[in-house]
């Protein structure tokens, strides 16, 4: 992840995904959703919608960028992968698998594939 990556909040002058124009549309790091990823409690999974929801809130915009969002959810999870495969354990994991199931259209672009993602929610007793 990218440590110089820098959070903004942009009003944005033309329609965009679900954001019409002329709204404010905050766009995160990696580092962010990384953080926001490591305070859902075990046990419990949330959306890339809710997380938008909320770090649009947090930092007092309309709307969060759907499509950096979404890449930045990937970028934590092949991280967070990577660090296991280095030997980090699993509670020094960002646990993306809280926020990524079998329909998250990320779980399909995973280097790694969904296993280690359905055999993490399994452990936590969350759905696939």
């Amino acid at each position: 992840m990218n440590p110089d990556a820098r959070e903004k909040v942009e009003v944005i002058d033309r329609a965009f995904a679900d954001i019409p124009a002329g709204a404010t549309m905050y766009v995160g790091t990696p580092q962010v959703v990384a953080d926001y990823i490591s305070h859902i409690p075990y046990g419990h999974t949330t959306t890339l919608q809710q997380m938008r929801k909320d770090l649009a809130a947090e930092h007092r915009a309309e709307y969060c960028c759907p499509i950096t969002a979404g890449i930045f959810l990937r970028i934590v999870a092949e991280a967070a992968y990577e660090q296991y495969v280095a030997g980090a354990k699993i509670s020094e994991l960002a646990p993306f698998w809280r926020m990524i199931d079998r329909r998250t259209p990320v779980a399909k672009k995973l280097s790694f594939g969904y296993d280690f993602v359905a055999e993490r929610r399994r452990a936590e007793g969350l759905p696939e």
